[in-house]
């Protein structure tokens, strides 16, 4: 039988998913729940939450003097959340196979060919985000954070709590959100 050797982020990916499986058998085999009206979280949350921190601590720390130069979400190289009522949308543009420079940005190499859009949810965010391979991370641990254009009146509070609610979760990844507002980028 002839075996052939994994690409480094597809063995980075499995090693990753080894790791999260064995901290989960850690943690025992307790059902994710939502945290009570007490506070608490449970051990398997907690777990979950430390085996991504960890995670994402692989990814190098922002640089903001690269990520604030950038004035359009078509510029944005590093992944980004788009935020709606009962999902967010994670779109992520994968680096560039060919480092050569000849025909970068042409129809032979066409930057939105690498751009994938994933609908998640937001307590998938964290297994959504270790996916990403670290080449897709150029400004370093930044994600800017958007929400969906033409939100309805009804539902702005709903978007909002889940605005609030993914920012929650990448704040507590160690990831520096970036609120990108409708007129350009920056904190509102």
């Amino acid at each position: 039988m002839r075996t052939f050797p994994l690409p480094l982020p597809s063995l980075q990916r499995a090693a990753s998913a080894a790791l999260l499986m064995s901290l989960a058998g850690l943690a025992g085999c307790h059902s994710a729940t939502a945290p009570s009206a007490s506070g608490t979280v449970s051990a398997h949350e907690v777990v979950a939450t430390e085996a991504a921190r960890q995670q994402m601590e692989l990814i190098p720390p922002p640089s903001k003097t690269r990520y604030m130069a950038i004035h359009t979400l078509a510029s944005w190289e590093n992944p980004y959340v788009t935020v709606q009522g009962n999902m967010v949308t994670l779109h992520v543009l994968l680096a560039d196979a060919n480092t050569s420079g000849i025909g970068e940005g042409t129809l032979l190499r066409p930057v939105g060919a690498r751009r994938q859009d994933l609908n998640v949810r937001v307590s998938d965010l964290p297994a959504a985000l270790n996916a990403i391979p670290q080449s897709s991370w150029p400004y370093g641990r930044v994600v800017a954070v958007e929400e969906a254009g033409n939100i309805p009146v009804k539902a702005r509070p709903e978007v909002r709590r889940n605005m609030e609610s993914a920012m929650a979760v990448l704040n507590d990844l160690g990831v520096v959100v970036y609120e990108w507002t409708e007129g350009g980028a920056g904190l509102r």
